[in-house]
């Protein structure tokens, strides 16, 4: 949820936004902000207090749509209480399902796709006038980058969008049909963005795409991540650069070069394999082996010391077999992600897979889907023990929500750190001073999702700067 921006008079419509999903929809969310904050709207704090609600969705998965239609259902209720109320469905969904949404939830006021998110101001004056339901998903519109850089939930770190849309067609996924061909920003528009973001007090920046490493097409010229990356690289006050999704087939050695020689991008990849059988793999179209994706991996940790993986995959694709899921966990075995994204497969409306037969049951999914969690969990734990007694870059984020009194940040390989406060200070007075800088943490302890550690080397004189 987006606060209320210091700038907007309290008597201004109020816009209550939920997001769901992926980054690129809390980019997405960010960018709305800033349009309908140049408006003269408002935020509210909570749904009930606002004139405007946004559901900004996700249509990945058939359950992220299902909870978007169970949030719309209980809504029906406050907008009886409340007909001046407007109630509108954003991105990935409203793309996909268009007016289908309108004949199943007929309370909703506007479906807005993911290349109309710059006219919401007007879509949403046009209901204010009229009363009248709007259909917005312009599948040629152009998407506009512009941004008010406050607008962001982290004041230290921020996403930036540098290209849309996806060219692979990957078999059960439904992205190419929502978000459209890929293209490029410029490196100019990029780099200005960047600039303005850690002129706002931005230390860290996540570059964003569904393909994020064949970033360049469409641009004049030889035009690669790996030039991108070394044009924010000498940017003075941006600490770390890191970037997502990565997928296989698009992976070079230049991109993992520039990431080893440049100091502010961060040993840390997301590179989806989703199966570990060529069998599966070439069902879903992925345009990889197993043995590819694994030289990538191999690659990586001798271009990039102390570099971390983090993977997707898919189990229960249609004709997997136990022989083909064994495959998979052999690969996360060798490969050793330090997270995981695991899902259970669920075909989606418009995807080619669904000409496949759904053959695996589903208990057979959750068995799968249980054994390959547990895996992550040990592999995780195990390489998090070896960070005990290591001292790690950590930027901090703030008070941690969980550990009363401890502090909470990430290392450069994207972990997640608590850690005890300094003694003999104000804690609030630390949590606030000490948010957004970069110290080092000695690791003591692990879960296999966080690390736990001791603030060693702090000088109160720091407070000051």
């Amino acid at each position: 949820m987006i606060s209320k921006p210091k700038t907007m008079e309290g008597s201004s419509p109020r816009v209550y936004i939920k997001t769901f999903g992926c980054q690129m929809n809390k980019l997405d969310t960010e960018l709305s902000i800033g349009s309908l904050a140049k408006r003269g709207y408002s935020f509210a704090e909570d749904e009930n207090d606002a004139d405007v609600i946004l559901l900004n969705t996700c249509s990945v998965r058939d359950k992220a749509e299902h909870k978007v239609y169970s949030q719309l259902g209980s809504l029906r209720y406050q907008k009886e209480r409340n007909p001046e109320l407007i109630l509108g469905v954003l991105g990935c969904m409203a793309q996909n399902e268009g007016e289908k949404i309108f004949k199943r939830m007929p309370h909703v006021n506007l479906v807005c796709g993911t290349r109309m998110f710059s006219k919401l101001p007007e879509l949403l004056e046009k209901i204010t006038e009229s009363n009248k339901q709007i259909l917005a998903i312009d599948e040629d519109g152009e998407v506009n980058f512009d941004r008010l850089v406050t607008q962001r939930q982290n004041q230290y770190s921020a996403f930036v969008s540098i290209m849309r849309g996806c060219d692979n067609y990957c078999s059960y996924c439904i992205v190419p049909y929502v978000r459209g061909r890929e293209f490029s920003r410029s490196v100019t528009d990029i780099v200005d963005e960047v600039k303005g973001l850690v002129d706002d007090g931005c230390k860290e920046i996540t570059l964003l795409g569904q393909n994020v490493n064949s970033y360049g097409k469409g641009l004049t010229g030889k035009v690669t991540l790996a030039t991108l990356l070394r044009e924010l690289d000498p940017i003075e006050g941006l600490e770390r650069i890191h970037f997502l999704t990565s997928h296989p087939k698009d992976m070079t050695r230049e991109i993992l070069e520039a990431v080893g020689e440049l100091p502010g991008v961060c040993e840390y990849l997301h590179m989806p394999a989703q199966s570990g059988s060529d069998k599966i793999l070439k069902k879903m179209r992925r345009q990889y082996t197993s043995a590819h994706y694994r030289e990538l991996v191999e690659m990586a940790k001798s271009i990039v010391p102390g570099i971390k993986l983090a993977g997707d995959f898919i189990v229960g694709f249609p004709g997997e077999t136990e022989e083909d899921f064994e495959e998979t966990v052999k690969l996360l075995n060798d490969v050793r992600c330090q997270n995981s994204f695991i899902f259970k497969y669920s075909p989606r409306t418009g995807t080619s897979a669904t000409e496949l037969i759904d053959d695996v049951i589903e208990e057979t999914k959750k068995s799968r889907n249980n054994i390959l969690l547990e895996l992550q969990k040990r592999i995780s734990t195990e390489e998090n023990k070896k960070m005990h007694g290591k001292s790690v870059e950590v930027l901090v984020e703030g008070e941690s929500k969980t550990n009363a009194g401890r502090l909470i940040g990430r290392t450069r390989q994207n972990q997640i750190v608590v850690f005890n406060q300094p003694e003999g200070i104000n804690q609030a007075g630390t949590s606030s001073s000490l948010s957004g800088k970069l110290v080092n943490i000695e690791i003591v302890d692990s879960t296999d999702l966080t690390l736990f550690g001791d603030l060693r080397d702090f000088s109160f004189n720091e407070m000051a700067h």
